[in-house]
């Protein structure tokens, strides 16, 4: 081997760990600040996302626009914001939330809230009441008759500040577009 060769395959190396470090580079920054990656462990989801799914959340969705009912959020559990949890919107800031014979009354309406993304009818229990704060949003699974979500926790009300992303998508096992 000469010289030149042994400088071809140095210079070779050095453009593909420069690659290599740039693509990592880009995937970190994606991931810390504009998508966020989750696992659903939990059956609280579906139909919507099941046991095991791959999501993936738009973490810049909330610069542009406030939360609001019915987007699917990532967020950092109230009670042990060492977990995130994956939950559908379902009380705003200042909203009255009522749950009353398997239904979710919004406001002191007479009318339940339409929901066709939930799994099955909730199965009627005592009812609840709560206002939701200002900045904070109350969330619910859509398969209320197994999901632990603001009905159950010790601290109901999700901050708007520990909202992590939208979930728009899931991408394992399958595309799915997350409504």
């Amino acid at each position: 081997m000469n010289k030149n060769s042994d400088f071809d395959v140095v210079k070779e190396i050095f453009s593909w760990i420069s690659i290599i470090v740039v693509a990592a580079v880009i995937a970190l920054v994606l991931n810390l600040f504009i998508i966020a990656n989750s696992r659903v462990p939990s059956a609280s989801m579906e139909n919507t996302i099941m046991t095991g799914d791959r999501v993936v959340g738009f973490r810049l969705t909330y610069l542009f626009q406030e939360p609001k009912r019915g987007d699917v959020i990532i967020f950092k559990f109230p009670d042990d914001e060492s977990l995130y949890y994956v939950k559908r919107i379902i009380g705003e800031p200042g909203d009255v939330v009522d749950i009353k014979d398997g239904k979710v009354y919004l406001n002191n309406s007479e009318t339940p809230l339409e929901e066709d993304y939930i799994k099955e009818p909730m199965i009627p229990e005592a009812p609840m009441h709560f206002e939701v704060p200002e900045d904070s949003y109350f969330c619910m699974g859509d398969n209320r008759n197994n999901s632990a979500d603001s009905r159950r926790w010790i601290h109901p009300f999700v901050h708007k500040d520990k909202i992590i992303a939208k979930v728009i998508f899931r991408y394992f096992p399958g595309f799915k577009m997350i409504k």
